[in-house]
């Protein structure tokens, strides 16, 4: 196989393998950050154009920038419009987490939008780096090497998640912790009975399909126990939240408590 970043159903054969991943959102609109992410070790990336800072243009340099790492990127559409999702497949991302869906039948939709005709309404080109701008042309026949990503963010998408979950294409099941705690009426109440039993089946219908399951969590002792519980998709914060906190626990320790500086002036 020629060089190239794409991913090639790398991530893909991982998760249906079983492999635990870990990975991290990114939204702050920098290759940079991108790049340090990758840097770091993650498994994958998360480009976030539902509620990061950039556009579809991110992705442009995001792919080759993780990839010199040897880490794919997964693509957030802002809709799951065919042509949103389209534009960021052409532009090489090993998958796409489709948001904001909440019947099976939406699902089934939107995953249309990941494949050619006949089996699905992907507009089909092949000067896009999907195709190493035109030298392949047999990427055209292998669209099985994306994976798609769920979210399972309503009490709507949580009452059909077994039915999502058989579908052909999906991939992974993912939770948004906070949209599916506000809709199931607990705000950010993670230890919540109806939002942990809620998890639960989101867990056991990926489990009963051969699919996997992802969760978005504050940091790695969170990931650690996620992953313990058979998590295999997790994503810990993004490039915004941990500079922001390891900043924040910087200053803090740089900085002197009350009691020091009451103590200094004495």
């Amino acid at each position: 196989m020629n060089r190239s970043p794409l991913d090639h159903g790398r991530l893909r054969a991982r998760l249906a393998a079983g492999e635990p991943t870990v990975g991290t959102f990114v939204g702050m609109a920098s290759p940079v950050a991108s790049e340090v992410c990758a840097a770091s070790g993650a498994d994958w990336l998360l480009l976030d154009l539902e509620h990061g800072a950039g556009g579809e243009e991110q992705a442009r340099t995001t792919v080759p920038v993780a990839a010199s790492y040897g880490v794919p990127t997964v693509v957030r559409v802002e809709s799951v419009a065919r042509i949103r999702i389209g534009r960021v497949l052409d532009l090489g991302v090993a998958g796409v987490m489709l948001p904001r869906l909440d019947t099976a039948a939406e699902v089934r939709d939107a995953l249309r939008h990941l494949r050619y005709p006949p089996a699905g309404d992907r507009g089909v080109a092949t000067y896009n780096r999907a195709c190493r701008f035109g030298l392949d042309s047999a990427a055209l026949d292998r669209e099985g090497e994306i994976l798609g990503v769920v979210q399972i963010e309503s009490a709507s998408a949580l009452a059909e998640v077994e039915t999502i979950a058989a579908l052909d294409g999906v991939d992974v099941l993912f939770v948004g912790p906070r949209d599916l705690s506000h809709d199931l009426g607990v705000p950010g109440d993670f230890t919540a009975p109806v939002y942990r039993e809620a998890l639960e089946r989101v867990r056991k219908a990926a489990a009963a399909h051969g699919k996997a399951c992802g969760l978005l969590v504050p940091d790695g002792a969170a990931a650690a126990a996620k992953r313990a519980d058979g998590w295999t998709f997790i994503a810990i914060g993004s490039d915004s939240t941990l500079l922001a906190a390891a900043l924040s626990a910087a200053l803090g320790e740089a900085r002197p408590q009350p009691r020091d500086h009451q103590e200094t002036q004495s």
